[in-house]
């Protein structure tokens, strides 16, 4: 059951040729547990250049280019749609007009402008954590996915979905006793922490949690409740603040 919604999970989340199936779908929509270990198959290919004798601005390159190749673009569509819905100022109070904005085909000035910050920030965070060497800089970016993955799950867990969609989808099987296993499975990755470097690890693992709690009080008054783009948005914000976190952490503990 775990394996096959893990199955699941990759293809929902990756553009790995796993072969997900409607069998694999449903495991995975059941199993809130199964975003959390996508998330070392994820952290755990887009690290490996971490790991290479490179220049810090190639390694942290090669980093975002392997992340991305491994994640497609998905993920960044929901923040792009998240952040136009959350520009709209005209009535803070209107749900219904914020999820219109969501669909719109077309990226307005607040998705562009949310997209090129995060991506910067992640970029400035990859190049410090290649700076902390490359066990410390792998450790911080497999916690930081993970973390990320843990903040969906958490939305997943503890969200009510906005509209039928991906939302309803993944909600209507998960409530809060699935985080347990959430949080077990989260354990194995402080074992993989460097010598006095377990705080940067744990502070890295915690970025994602703490953005989704953030991101779901939000979703809750902006839009009703959350959805794949508010998901998606998620993850992307989730793993910059953890690599931030970790790359914090290591320079001042």
């Amino acid at each position: 059951m775990v394996l096959r919604a893990l199955q699941g999970a990759l293809a929902f989340l990756t553009r790995l040729p796993v072969g997900g199936d409607e069998r694999a779908w449903n495991a995975f929509r059941r199993t809130p547990v199964a975003f959390v270990l996508a998330g070392y198959v994820v952290g755990g290919f887009a690290a490996l250049p971490l790991s290479l004798p490179l220049p810090l601005s190639t390694v942290a390159a090669l980093y975002l280019a392997t992340l991305y190749l491994l994640t497609g673009v998905t993920h960044v569509d929901g923040l792009a749609d998240v952040a136009d819905a959350a520009a709209v100022h005209d009535d803070s109070t209107d749900r219904e007009r914020r999820r219109a904005v969501m669909k719109d085909a077309e990226t307005g000035v607040g998705g562009t402008l949310a997209v090129v910050l995060v991506l910067v920030t992640l970029a400035l965070g990859a190049l410090g954590t290649a700076g902390s060497g490359p066990r410390a800089a792998v450790a911080i970016a497999l916690a930081a996915e993970v973390g990320a993955k843990t903040g969906m799950a958490t939305l997943v867990c503890l969200g009510d979905a906005a509209h039928e969609g991906l939302g309803s989808a993944l909600t209507e099987s998960a409530d809060a006793t699935a985080l347990l296993p959430v949080v077990v499975a989260c354990v194995p990755v402080l074992a993989l922490a460097p010598p006095l470097g377990v705080p940067a690890v744990v502070a890295a693992l915690l970025g994602g949690p703490a953005v989704s709690l953030l991101v779901l009080r939000w979703s809750r008054a902006a839009l009703g409740g959350i959805s794949g783009d508010v998901l998606g948005a998620t993850n992307e914000l989730g793993r910059a603040a953890g690599v931030h976190a970790g790359v914090v952490a290591w320079a001042l503990l």
